[in-house]
């Protein structure tokens, strides 16, 4: 299923500071029943936005309206807990295009890469540093350049480097998943094929 495709990204963000958040917190169980990966964004992080008789925490940062954006910036280890995939259709449903963390759950970073959404890995004392500054601004913006594999903080002047598979870089900057990848290369594949006899 093709992705919205990801290059720069300018935006603010969402600040989330807990650590080890793991999946159930993420998308609860109860609410993976569904075949489909659209609407998980109404259930992302539903017993922390909403209470127990269904009505809007507010205390909670997403019911707070100050803070928006594409970017979520979380705690270390983030994603952590079971392997259900949900977790990131969740995320990216609600309309998040990047999270920031210090560390990710191997799993949950390798399904959001094959999901459209962009984990990227900063030092825990610059995710520290960039928590605090969006909450004393909530207008602040981040830049996100996937091609140069760069994020910019422009009105502090800062600038950090992440990683990022150069495979799953040309999948985000192009909007495929794995077989979006394959099928763009039906062409060679044939052609390769015909060369070698297959």
């Amino acid at each position: 299923m093709p992705k919205e495709k990801l290059n720069i990204l300018e935006s603010t963000c969402v600040p989330l500071p807990l650590e080890n958040i793991d999946t159930d917190q993420i998308i609860p169980a109860r609410f993976l029943s569904a075949t489909s990966r659209e609407g998980f964004g109404d259930n992302l992080f539903r017993d922390w936005r909403y209470n127990k008789g269904g009505e809007p925490n507010n205390s909670f940062v997403l019911n707070n309206k100050k803070f928006y954006g594409k970017i979520l910036v979380t705690g270390k280890n983030f994603g952590c807990g079971s392997s259900r995939e949900h977790a990131v259709w969740a995320v990216y449903d609600y309309g998040f295009r990047v999270v920031i963390s210090s560390f990710f759950a191997d799993i949950f970073r390798n399904n959001a890469l094959n999901n459209g959404l962009l984990p990227v890995i900063l030092p825990e004392t610059e995710v520290l540093i960039l928590l605090e500054m969006i909450s004393l601004d909530p207008s602040l913006k981040v830049r996100i350049d996937v091609s140069e594999k760069k994020l910019e903080i422009p009105s502090a002047g800062k600038s950090y480097t992440f990683e990022l598979n150069p495979y799953k870089q040309e999948c985000l900057i192009k909007g495929l998943d794995d077989i979006d990848y394959l099928l763009n290369m039906k062409d060679k594949i044939v052609e390769f094929e015909k060369r070698k006899g297959i």
